[in-house]
């Protein structure tokens, strides 16, 4: 699957779309994903030039972020007509049980996603898997849960304090320590 094929499966836009490349399908099995990680991502605007290497570190949000989009191109593959996502319809994040950030990314890095897709019971699927940095594992994901609801039942969100909030950007320093436990 290629940038093309990515933009039109899934809603998110730069810079929120954080999937370059599907390197690997097995419909409704396992997706493998890539993203590069470059020192021009948003996370970074802040930063200044005293920036330490661990600045760089790539948030631990983005990260799952990430590979909640991996899994839900694994969901929405088109294999399975109960599965599509139709222009009524919205994809929501539920939750990550059992993630644990081992290692971290930094600009130079392309971090591959592997993610299984475990079951899916009605309009809930659940997947689990791992996220790699060359060939260190940094993080694990026990479980991810996501939901296709109806748009209409989903309330708009209230505006941020600045707006949409499309002009705030998340800090490089909020990525979880090496091995901290998220739950």
């Amino acid at each position: 699957m290629n940038a093309a094929e990515i933009r039109a499966a899934l809603p998110q836009r730069h810079p929120l779309l954080l999937v370059d490349r599907v390197t690997s399908l097995e419909p409704g099995v396992a997706i493998e994903t890539v993203k590069a990680i470059t020192a021009t991502e948003p996370c970074y605007a802040h930063l200044g030039d005293d920036a330490t290497v661990e600045d760089y570190a790539y948030p631990a949000s983005l990260l799952i972020e990430s590979f909640g989009q991996s899994a839900a191109l694994l969901w929405l593959d088109g294999s399975a007509p109960s599965h599509r996502l139709t222009d009524d319809a919205l994809l929501l994040f539920v939750g990550a049980r059992e993630y644990t950030v081992e290692g971290r990314a930094y600009p130079g890095d392309v971090v591959r996603h592997v993610v299984r897709l475990e079951r899916v019971v009605a309009d809930t699927a659940f997947a689990t898997g791992e996220s790699w940095a060359g060939e260190r594992r940094i993080a694990t994901v026990g479980s991810l849960i996501a939901a296709r609801r109806p748009r209409a039942t989903v309330a708009e969100p209230a505006p941020g304090p600045t707006g949409t909030g499309a002009d705030r950007t998340i800090p490089a320093n909020t990525s979880a320590q090496g091995g901290r436990h998220v739950r």
